[in-house]
C-alpha cells in the first residue's frame, strides 16, 4: 500500500517534511501521485528509465509516446533544449510558471528515454504553478509528469477515483478534491517558428500581446 500524506491544512514544517518524503521516493525510483493545478498527476525522475516506463504502464500509453517533463524554472531549460528564439523566451518569461506547455528540440546527448527511445528528438516541457509540486521541483532535477487518468478519460480531481491500485505507486499526496480548470495552452517551438498546437488557459490574443 502506498504511503498517503494529507496536505490539507498542513503546517509549514509538515509541508517541508512532505517535500522531503516526495523527493526520497523519487530518488528511489518510485512513482508518486501529487496535485497539479487542476488534476492529480504521476511524478517520476525523468532520467530513471524504469520509473518513466512505470508511468507509461500506469497510464496505458501506446509504445513510442514521449512523456511530458516538468522543470522548476526557465533556467533549467538551457540544459534540456536547444537555443530558443527571442519570441519564445519572451513567452516563457511571461507565462511560466503556469499553464503554458512547449514542445522544443532536445539537446543532443541527453541520457534519458521519455518513452520514445529518443527517436522524436523533442520534449514537451512546463513549469507548473502549484505550491507543493513546485517545492518538490526545487529539490529535484526534471521530472516526468502525466495525468493519472487513463488515455481518453477526464482528469482525476478526486483521489477516490484513482484508476490504479494504491500499491502501484510509492506515495500519494492528498490535497483533497481539486478545482476544475482549463488545460494548458500548447506551443511547438522551432528555431524560426512558434506553432499553436492547442489553445487552453492562455488565449491567442494573450500570446500575441507578448510577441
Amino acid at each position: 500500500m502506498a504511503e498517503r500524506v494529507v496536505l490539507s491544512g498542513a503546517s509549514e514544517s509538515e509541508l517541508n517534511e512532505a517535500v522531503e518524503t516526495a523527493v526520497r521516493y523519487i530518488n528511489a525510483g518510485e512513482v508518486i501521485v501529487v496535485a497539479a493545478e487542476f488534476g492529480y498527476i504521476y511524478l517520476a525522475n525523468a532520467f530513471d528509465k524504469d520509473a518513466v516506463k512505470a508511468v507509461h504502464i500506469l497510464r496505458g500509453d501506446q509504445t513510442g509516446v514521449a512523456a511530458q517533463v516538468f522543470i522548476r524554472d526557465i533556467k533549467v531549460l538551457s540544459g534540456i533544449a536547444k537555443v530558443l528564439n527571442i519570441n519564445a523566451e519572451q513567452l516563457l518569461a511571461k507565462f511560466w510558471p503556469g499553464l503554458l506547455s512547449v514542445t522544443v528540440n532536445c539537446q543532443p546527448g541527453l541520457s534519458w528515454d521519455l518513452g520514445d527511445g529518443q527517436r522524436l528528438g523533442k520534449v514537451n516541457i512546463r513549469v507548473p504553478n502549484r505550491k507543493f509540486l513546485n517545492r518538490i521541483l526545487e529539490s529535484t532535477g526534471p521530472l516526468v509528469a502525466a495525468s493519472v487518468s487513463l488515455i481518453g478519460k477526464p482528469v482525476v480531481k478526486d483521489l477516490t477515483k484513482l484508476p490504479i491500485y494504491e500499491s502501484d505507486v510509492g506515495a500519494i499526496f492528498d490535497e483533497g478534491i481539486l478545482d476544475s480548470g482549463p488545460a494548458s495552452t500548447w506551443l511547438e517551438i522551432s528555431e524560426n517558428e512558434i506553432t499553436v498546437k492547442r489553445v487552453g488557459a492562455i488565449s491567442i490574443e494573450e500570446l500575441q500581446a507578448v510577441i
